[in-house]
C-alpha cells in the first residue's frame, strides 16, 4: 500500500510549506492537461492530489500519522467525501494555488476559461456561468480591426427582488436543519464531519414565499447587447475574452465571462501565413523572359509596384515589406510574398507558331542554364 509521504516525495516531519512545495511541483508534471491521453499520468496525478488533500489538512494527517490510510478513509466515509473523480482531484489542486483568481497559473498554464460558472465569495456565493459565442469575420475586417455587437441572452439579477428570490424579506427564513450555517455535522464514532446541507444546499436559507418573477432563483433571462472590438490581425482560433458579460452571479457571487472565438472567412486571392500574405502573380511567357513592372493588389485597397527582372523563372517569389497582414499584438506588419507563374500561351496564331520555332531556332545552352544542368546530370543514365 502507498504510503502519502513517499507519494507526495517528503519527509514524515515535513512541515505544511514543504507539503504544498511538492505538490504543487508534482502537480504541474503529471496534470493530464499536460499529459492528454496518458493513463499514468492521470493515476499518479490522483494518487498525490490525495495525498495532499490528507496531508494539507491537520486533523486528518493526525488520523492518518495515528491510524493510516484505514483511519483517513473511515472518517471520510462518515462524512460522503472520496477521491473518485478527477473533479475532485482539480479542486485540490486549485485549492494548493488558492485565490489567484482568473489570471492564476491554472489559466495561464492550462489554458483555463471556465464555462459552467464556479468561483464565489462566501456562503453561498456563487460566480455566474461564462459564455461562448461565435463570431466570423471577413478577410479585410480582420486585417483593419473592426467593431462588433453581439446579441447574447444572459441570466442577469430580477429586477423585482434585487436577486434575493424571495417577494420580501418575510419570505426568506433560516434553514431549520443547518440553523443557517449551511453545513451539517454528523457523529461517527469518534469522528465528526461536516458536510453540505440537503436542505438547503449550502444556502444557509429557505425561500418561503418565491418571487413570481424569477421563481425563487434571484435570476431571469435577458437579451443583452454587447459591443466588442476586434483587435487588428486576428485569425481562425483565437478567442477574446471580456471579463463580467456572463450571467450573473449569486449569492453576492460575481459574474461570469464572455469568450468570442474568432472565424475569418477566406480570401479570393490572398492567402495568410502567420503575419505573411501570399499572392500568386500570372505573368506572361515574355514578360518573364523580358522582363516588366507589375502593379500587384494589397490587402488594404492600394497597389504596390514589382520589378520582375528578365530571365525570371516559374515559381520565383518577391518580398514586399510591410505590406502583411498587422500583428495582433501591435507588433509591426508581416510581408506580401507574390509567387510568380509563367503562363504559357495557347490558342497560338500562325504568326505567333512561326515567330516561336524562329526564336527556338536561336536558343542555345547559355539560354536554358537550367536544362542543360538537369540533361548533364542524366547522361550517365543512359550509358
Amino acid at each position: 500500500m502507498s504510503d502519502y509521504y513517499n507519494t507526495l516525495e517528503v519527509q514524515r516531519n515535513a512541515t505544511q510549506d514543504e507539503i504544498k512545495k511538492a505538490y504543487r511541483k508534482m502537480a504541474l508534471k503529471y496534470h493530464p492537461d499536460k499529459n492528454p491521453g496518458d493513463a499514468e499520468s492521470e493515476k499518479k496525478f490522483k494518487e498525490i492530489s490525495e495525498a495532499y488533500e490528507v496531508l494539507s489538512d491537520t486533523n486528518k494527517r493526525q488520523l492518518y500519522d495515528r491510524y493510516g490510510k484505514e483511519g483517513v478513509q473511515g472518517a471520510s466515509a462518515a462524512g460522503g467525501a472520496s477521491y473518485s473523480s478527477m473533479e475532485e482531484a482539480l479542486r485540490t489542486f486549485m485549492g494548493a494555488f488558492g485565490g489567484m483568481g482568473s489570471d492564476s497559473i491554472f489559466d495561464s498554464v492550462f489554458g483555463g476559461g471556465d464555462f459552467g460558472g464556479g468561483h464565489g465569495g462566501g456562503q453561498g456565493a456563487r460566480q455566474g456561468a461564462s459564455k461562448r459565442v461565435n463570431i466570423t469575420l471577413s478577410f479585410e475586417e480582420a486585417a483593419r480591426g473592426v467593431d462588433k455587437e453581439l446579441v447574447v441572452t444572459n441570466y442577469v439579477t430580477c429586477k423585482e427582488c434585487a436577486g434575493k428570490g424571495a417577494k420580501s424579506s418575510a419570505g426568506i427564513k433560516k434553514c431549520n436543519r443547518c440553523g443557517g450555517a449551511g453545513q451539517v455535522f454528523e457523529q461517527r464514532g469518534f469522528f465528526s464531519m461536516s458536510m453540505t446541507c440537503p436542505q438547503c444546499h449550502g444556502e444557509g436559507r429557505m425561500i418561503v414565499d418565491p418571487c413570481s418573477d424569477c421563481r425563487g432563483s434571484g435570476l431571469v433571462k435577458e437579451k443583452q447587447h454587447v459591443k466588442v472590438h476586434i483587435p487588428a490581425g486576428v485569425d481562425t482560433g483565437m478567442r477574446l475574452r471580456m471579463s463580467g458579460y456572463g450571467d450573473a452571479g449569486q449569492g453576492g457571487g460575481p459574474p461570469g465571462d464572455l469568450y468570442v472565438f474568432i472565424q475569418v472567412e477566406a480570401h479570393e486571392i490572398f492567402e495568410r501565413d502567420g503575419n505573411d500574405l501570399l499572392l500568386d502573380l500570372p505573368i506572361s511567357f515574355t514578360e518573364a523572359a523580358l522582363g516588366c513592372k507589375k502593379e500587384v493588389p494589397s490587402l488594404l485597397a492600394h497597389t504596390c509596384r514589382i520589378t520582375i527582372p528578365e530571365g525570371t523563372q516559374n515559381g520565383k517569389v518577391f518580398r514586399v515589406k510591410g505590406e502583411g497582414f498587422p500583428n495582433v499584438h501591435g507588433q509591426g506588419k508581416g510581408d506580401l510574398l507574390v509567387k510568380i507563374f509563367v503562363e504559357t500561351p495557347t490558342k497560338l496564331s500562325k504568326r505567333m507558331k512561326e515567330l516561336l520555332e524562329e526564336f527556338a531556332q536561336l536558343e542555345d545552352a547559355t539560354n536554358l542554364p537550367t536544362r542543360k544542368g538537369f540533361l548533364d546530370k542524366i547522361k550517365g543514365l543512359f550509358h
